[in-house]
């Protein structure tokens, strides 16, 4: 059954005001308009909730059992506008946000605090999937929006790029490298490496860049993650190619990141919704933090 809210709106109105002409004054309505309120309400009911006479109003014993669950409906209703009004301004909800892991730990920790100062009452809740999870938590409604690589080429999403992630040597202290601020790709060719699996996101980007003409490499060992690849180079397994998003500042002190030329390779952070999205007033706030922040 639909809610006639403007019906019950009358119905209580009259109910109180004890006569039609008070009652459509005090809603700014003609008496004709009010009427017909009344008897819509009436008809979807199918009851008659007040009795008019020429001289008369009074109401029905159905009416007035239904007359606290009228002002109590129109209450709760206008609280909930009152709500949300609030809400709007005062820029409070939940964000739901579907990021790539290796933008979860570099680049997004600093906008969330500083979003957190901004609005300290919200809460945050992050995604944390590879590229093509954090494209598909975006169409389907489960994120506001995303962080994540090449999701701008979709026909149903607005893209705008943040920045430049370039790949990066990581190796520990002691290894031959560590002690080179840069490399070209070829200095690598003696030495085993942990490189990007045939299911990673990171395996496409290298691929491309790598291919032609090949460049001789030793990848002796292949990882999903890049979490994965940095782990095993802290226990001194290998040295490994990763994206520079995925080094955690501090959190490896015996690891050294080298620059990679000739060619440089990088995948290009993007900040992507759907083009047909209305983002709240919460989600509006963090979404234009992170559009600046790629920009800095």
């Amino acid at each position: 059954m639909r809610i006639d809210t403007l019906g019950v709106q009358a119905f209580v109105a009259i109910a109180e005001q004890g006569s039609f002409r008070k009652a459509a004054d005090a809603l700014h309505l003609t008496q004709t308009a009010l009427t017909r309120r009344l008897q819509n309400l009436e008809s979807l009911l199918g009851v008659k909730l007040i009795e008019r006479t020429t001289r008369s109003v009074a109401v029905t014993r159905v009416g007035r059992d239904f007359l606290p669950q009228g002002r109590r409906l129109l209450a709760e209703l206008a609280a909930a506008l009152v709500e949300i009004k609030e809400t709007g301004k005062a820029l409070r909800g939940d964000v739901t946000i579907a990021c790539v892991p290796t933008a979860g730990i570099q680049y997004l920790p600093r906008i969330i605090q500083e979003y957190s100062k901004r609005c300290p009452r919200n809460r945050i809740r992050i995604l944390d999937y590879a590229a093509e999870g954090v494209v598909g938590a975006v169409l389907r409604r489960e994120a506001e929006f995303g962080i994540g690589f090449g999701a701008s080429q979709h026909p149903d999403l607005r893209g705008v790029p943040l920045l430049a992630d370039r790949y990066v040597l990581v190796c520990r202290k002691d290894h031959a490298l560590a002690k080179r601020a840069r490399l070209v790709w070829s200095d690598l060719a003696p030495h085993p490496l942990i490189f990007a699996g045939e299911g990673s996101s990171n395996r496409p980007v290298l691929d491309a860049a790598l291919g032609a003409p090949a460049v001789p490499l030793r990848p002796i060992y292949e990882v999903q993650r890049s979490s994965t690849a940095i782990s095993l180079v802290n226990e001194g397994v290998a040295a490994a190619i990763v994206p520079g998003l995925a080094i955690q500042r501090g959190a490896y002190p015996d690891l050294r990141v080298v620059s990679l030329n000739e060619p440089v390779v990088s995948r290009t952070l993007m900040l992507f919704s759907r083009k047909s999205a209305h983002l709240s007033p919460a989600a509006t706030t963090m979404y234009e933090l992170i559009a600046a922040h790629g920009h800095r």
